[in-house]
């Protein structure tokens, strides 16, 4: 039998991972869950991550990202401000974000683990400061008005986190309509559009 390639075997062992989180939760992965589901031993995990909390980091650090990959392309359009924010808003929101799931675990692990917590605030930041941008662009435009962009942003995406416990792990209280409503709502408050 031939042996795969160590970043092959990672980023497998890393899918595996976040197969089990999105069926088990963040507090009921178990390594030897993850390896049965390879059929690879248990010791091939912990060799190519050391500990258990090492791999939830990576696998939700990996999962992230590829929601900001989504994140840059957006950014990366041309358009005026509100047209891209409103874009980037519907991304970040419970309509199209495919893991929060794993946003809403991982803040929940996060109170208790410091890694966890340092690389979902880094990643979560990333958000927040696009949106500060983007409302400062509008602002300068003149599209927004807005004398506070830092808390604007603030606001917005802490209802949309809000809104996002309610459509996943509060199933049938609001739809995604309703967040989609709701968040345009908030940027006519917040931003005088």
């Amino acid at each position: 039998m031939m042996r795969k390639a160590v970043a092959v075997r990672r980023e497998e062992i890393v899918r595996a991972a976040l197969a089990q989180i999105r069926s088990r939760g963040i507090s009921g992965v178990r390594a030897a869950d993850v390896a049965h589901s390879l059929d690879v031993s248990t010791a091939l995990i912990f060799y190519h991550f050391g500990t258990l909390e090492t791999l939830v980091i990576e696998a939700f650090r990996q999962a992230a990202e590829h929601e900001l990959t989504k994140l840059n392309d957006e950014l990366g359009k041309s358009g005026p401000a509100d047209k891209r924010l409103r874009a980037v808003l519907a991304l970040y929101g419970p309509s199209h974000h495919d893991n929060w799931q794993l946003w809403i675990e991982a803040g929940a692990a996060a109170m208790r683990d410091a890694a966890l917590r340092a690389v979902l605030q880094r990643l979560d930041l990333r958000w927040r400061d696009a949106v500060v941008a983007l409302i400062a662009e509008g602002v300068g435009a003149g599209t927004f008005r807005c004398a506070d962009p830092h808390g604007a942003a603030w606001r917005l995406t802490a209802l949309l986190d809000g809104l996002a416990v309610q459509v996943v792990a509060r199933q049938g209280t609001v739809t995604t309509g309703d967040c989609d409503r709701w968040v345009e709502q908030a940027m006519a408050h917040e931003l005088g559009c």
